[in-house]
């Protein structure tokens, strides 16, 4: 069976769980908490320590670069999910470094803004450190105070999504590709803390959303 280690708030983990949902095979799931990635460490055989990894039977399987895409490559092929067609492959390569820099870059921080609702009180110092080491002191207050401006960010990068959408019922054709996918799990992430919701003015990504959230393989084949 395959085993997903993750932490659930994670939109990286989130692409890699709805695709699973997806192919609608049995799976596992091992949640680890955020500062804690020993297990991934482990398996990785001290390559990796990123979230989420697979293991598949003796094969452990982890991204190599920032947008390598290994583990939903491996899931495409190993379960014949049809997510990256050749004749997409240009076109989504840019899409998903737009989705996992630009959009990603936005809906995080509106997450984070909710940090101390979601981190297990035991786990916020090593949270906060992290966060403060990474973005500077202070970072998660600041995108507090800049929540509004966020949001109105968020909903301008969306819009060319919006736009594709009009025209499709998926992204990029009439049934969903990788790219599908992984503006799920942005979105996801975005909306984990229960605080938000997509934006009125786009009704094509709310509709998509919806589809998203249930779709199965079945349902194209």
């Amino acid at each position: 069976m395959i085993e997903l280690i993750q932490f659930p708030w994670s939109p990286f983990c989130i692409v890699q769980r709805r695709i699973l949902e997806y192919a609608a095979v049995p799976f596992k799931i091992t949640n680890i908490p955020n500062q804690d990635r020993s297990l991934v460490w482990k398996l990785t055989r001290q390559r990796y320590y990123g979230v989420p990894i697979l293991r598949d039977g003796r094969n452990v399987i982890f991204e190599v670069s920032d947008d390598s895409q290994v583990i939903a490559k491996y899931l495409d092929e190993e379960l014949d999910l049809g997510l990256f067609p050749e004749r997409w492959c240009d076109v989504q390569s840019i899409l998903w470094r737009n989705i996992e820099n630009e959009i990603e870059g936005a809906t995080f921080r509106l997450n984070d803004i909710y940090w101390k609702e979601i981190i297990p009180a035991n786990e916020r110092l090593q949270f906060l450190r992290f966060k403060e080491r990474k973005f500077g002191r202070g970072c998660l207050d600041q995108w507090r105070r800049g929540q509004k401006a966020l949001l109105k960010q968020l909903e301008e990068k969306l819009l060319p999504y919006e736009m594709m959408l009009t025209h499709l019922p998926f992204i990029l054709e009439e049934c969903p590709r990788f790219v599908d996918f992984d503006l799920f799990g942005m979105i996801e992430n975005f909306l984990y803390s229960g605080h938000y919701q997509l934006p009125k003015s786009h009704r094509e990504i709310r509709r998509w959303h919806a589809c998203m959230k249930t779709a199965k393989r079945s349902d194209f084949a």
